[in-house]
């Protein structure tokens, strides 16, 4: 039985947005979208458990957005915000067709190949215009007495032929794509 202090999953909060910062002087923001893009943005009507209300978003034509918060009203406010992400509970996101997922459900899963081999974890989800790319944090030994480690790291496109399948707890990538 799990512990009724914890949220439960459909509480759990998932990350739409991110302010990178202010665009103008009249309290706008630059919104890095963690999403998928502004359609699911202006499905919501505040963030942060009511505390940032959106007043309206639009496309910045490079992957981004611009957005009018209430909270903020000049620059000043707007730089404040800077770093903030944009939250909403998971019960407010329509529901998942087959095939169909949140970045924040790969985000932390255990990364195996379809020979079963282990080799690390997905850190991050991008997308850069085509598809879904996979940041798999690769598992690795540590650097030699001497050497400079470093995150090793491969991306890995969303598609059939490189992931397999994923669940709550792994997510199954080609042994092809693995050794990059």
């Amino acid at each position: 039985m799990a512990n009724s202090s914890e949220p439960t999953r459909d509480r759990e909060m998932v990350e739409l947005a991110a302010i990178t910062g202010a665009h103008g002087v009249t309290g706008e923001v630059r919104l890095k979208l963690l999403g998928e893009g502004i359609d699911a943005l202006r499905q919501h009507a505040s963030f942060n458990d009511g505390a940032l209300t959106l007043k309206k978003v639009r496309s910045d034509n490079k992957g981004g957005a611009i957005a009018r918060l209430a909270e903020a009203t000049n620059r000043t406010e707007a730089e404040r915000l800077r770093g903030t992400v944009l939250t909403v509970a998971r019960d407010t996101l329509p529901a998942l067709e087959e095939g169909e997922y949140y970045h924040a459900d790969l985000v932390g899963l255990a990364v195996v190949t379809d020979t079963g081999r282990a080799i690390g974890e997905v850190v991050a989800v991008q997308n850069f215009g085509a598809t879904d790319i996979i940041e798999i944090r690769l598992d690795s030994p540590p650097a030699p007495k001497g050497k400079k480690g470093g995150m090793k790291a491969i991306m890995v496109p969303m598609t059939k032929a490189a992931v397999i399948e994923w669940d709550t707890s792994r997510l199954v990538i080609s042994e092809d794509f693995a050794d990059q």
